[in-house]
């Protein structure tokens, strides 16, 4: 099968860090049967590659304007690479879906406790995909915090090499999700300074305090334990 290559842009904006075409209220990506990468702006680019079951991304930033012909599809806002075979995002809509498939996902895991749609749920059963859901309320002033058994019960699901692919999402892919990959990034030894810049970066303009005091309080201990004694740990890359 031909290498296909995916782009899109990494910003700033009130919905998210993908940052919209100013003539499109959707972040298009570029999808070619050759190696070529549509790089729009002086930006950070994320440009994923899938050659057989194998999918990799790669950051770098462009400051050129190319690009070359292809179909189009539609990650889901938010939309990035943890580690490996971890990705997260904001909650998929029926236009991510094509863009979703290619990533031949094992697992997705909803953060959020609300029902999931009939549209969802019809896309994962028929691609295979296991579903997990830990519902549980973003950390809001001044009563409303993020469970830590919640987030240790997440942490055991995405880091267990069985389920990756694993795609995480909650809403917007911003507070929840923010939460869940900073003590992802914990267990990788990331300083707070490091996981704080990436949590904003997410969140942005929206920054919640609590979810970086979460983050910081965290106790991996108990995870870092689990997940070691079953080798999953370290995280590759």
């Amino acid at each position: 099968m031909a290498d296909e290559i995916f782009d899109f842009e990494d910003g700033f904006e009130e919905e998210g860090v993908a940052k919209r075409r100013q003539d499109d209220e959707k972040t298009e990506v570029l999808v070619t049967e050759t190696n070529s990468i549509t790089q729009i702006g002086e930006t950070d680019t994320y440009s994923m590659k899938v050659s057989g079951d194998k999918v990799s991304i790669m950051h770098e930033t462009q400051g050129t304007n190319t690009s070359m012909p292809g179909g189009l599809v539609t990650p889901p806002e938010n939309f990035s690479a943890v580690c490996g075979d971890i990705y997260r995002s904001s909650f998929p809509r029926t236009d991510n879906f094509e863009f979703l498939s290619r990533l031949k996902l094992k697992s997705i895991i909803c953060l959020i406790p609300e029902d999931y749609p009939e549209e969802n749920s019809s896309f994962i059963q028929d691609h295979n995909i296991k579903f997990f859901q830990i519902g549980m309320e973003g950390n809001k002033e001044p009563f409303v915090k993020i469970q830590p058994e919640l987030i240790q019960e997440a942490l055991k699901i995405v880091l267990n090499p069985e389920n990756q692919p694993i795609l995480i999402h909650c809403n917007r892919g911003k507070h929840r999700t923010g939460c869940l990959v900073g003590c992802i990034r914990k267990l990788q030894k990331w300083s707070l300074s490091m996981i704080f810049d990436e949590y904003r970066k997410f969140s942005y303009p929206k920054e919640r305090p609590l979810d970086q005091q979460f983050i910081e309080m965290f106790r991996d201990e108990e995870t870092d334990r689990y997940a070691t004694a079953r080798n999953w740990l370290p995280l590759k890359w």
